[in-house]
């Protein structure tokens, strides 16, 4: 018996046989223009007939659209992913992004980073997520100042056709300071990131601020600077603790120099929160299950995510967006402060 083979039909095909564009077809399939009734029921008659089913590549030519989004981790948080804030936010967004319809591939390489939107070009990205917990570095700039749309998340952004999200960084060291103030704290420091990092330098000014506002006491001694990973929180606790006298609560700029700077004080025989106490920042799995557990002010990832996700695909659809959105910090007290 001879075999039947059936035929594949294309999107030109369809649109062919009836007479109309491709990108007619793809309006009518995805219910969006305005379509004459006649030629909407003409369309789907042929495609009830020839069975036709639009393959990822005829919706991209039909729409003049690739669905694809650049994902960019740039500056000190590398493409290992190994800080867990910018893994959750990163996470929620690739979900949420998916969901609207788009793929997505990382172009985060060394060998690429002054590159970035030549090879966005390349690839014909609809749109761009850049992840960065430091300064832009050149390839950044470009890619912000260029036609590419582009959102970044804890960096801000000028292009025409960029827009970014984060928390309200200033908010978040405000509200450690003003919870020391409510507990009759007279006395705080500050463990920073990388001292110029972008957020080290939002967090310490919001810092500085909420200090001068509430009158605590604070000694530049007090005032420390790490990378945002536990063992520079170690390190700069022992520094602290080194000095003539140490404040009675120490801000973290994150939850794993926070946890690192518990080490240290547990190190010297002190206690948490008797002697010191400490707040960290992130709201982080371990955050929980130290020992005691950690006091922090939550940054809401799932919801950086989302926002990030979805105004990328107002601004790629030329809807009228924010030009930036900040997102309300929450405070969490445990048993470390």
């Amino acid at each position: 018996m001879k075999a039947i083979v059936l035929k594949k039909y294309t999107i030109r095909d369809i649109a062919k046989m009836a007479g109309v564009s491709p990108t007619t077809i793809s309006k009518i399939m995805n219910k969006t223009g305005s379509i004459s009734q006649e030629t909407t029921e003409k369309v789907l008659k042929i495609i009830k007939e020839t069975g036709y089913y639009p393959t990822y590549s005829a919706q991209s030519l039909a729409s003049n659209k690739s669905n694809l989004i650049g994902i960019i981790v740039d500056g000190e948080y590398n493409v290992d992913f190994t800080h867990p804030f910018f893994n959750h936010v990163l996470n929620s967004f690739k979900n949420h992004i998916g969901t609207i319809g788009y793929d997505f591939m990382f172009f985060s390489n060394e060998k690429f980073t002054g590159e970035y939107l030549e090879r966005c070009r390349h690839y014909k990205v609809d749109g761009c997520l850049i992840i960065s917990g430091d300064n832009k570095d050149e390839g950044c700039i470009q890619l912000d100042q260029s036609e590419i749309p582009v959102v970044g998340v804890d960096m801000e952004l000028s292009g025409s056709n960029s827009r970014y999200v984060m928390t309200d960084n200033r908010l978040l060291a405000e509200k450690v300071v003003q919870h020391a103030y409510l507990h009759n704290i007279s006395s705080i420091g500050f463990i920073g990131g990388n001292q110029d990092s972008y957020i080290t330098e939002l967090r310490e000014s919001g810092f500085r601020h909420a200090i001068d506002r509430y009158g605590l006491k604070l000694k530049e001694e007090w005032i420390v600077y790490g990378d945002f990973f536990d063992r520079s929180g170690y390190e700069c606790m022992k520094q602290i603790l080194d000095c003539d006298e140490y404040p009675e609560l120490i801000f973290a700029a994150s939850d794993l120099m926070a946890l690192g700077a518990m080490a240290a004080v547990k190190e010297r025989n002190l206690s948490i929160p008797e002697d010191i106490r400490i707040v960290g920042c992130d709201d982080i799995e371990a955050s929980r299950f130290s020992s005691p557990t950690l006091s922090t002010v939550k940054q809401d990832k799932e919801k950086i995510g989302l926002l990030a996700a979805y105004l990328l695909s107002d601004l790629i659809e030329e809807k009228k967006t924010a030009r930036s959105i900040l997102v309300d910090p929450i405070l969490v007290v445990r048993g470390s402060g």
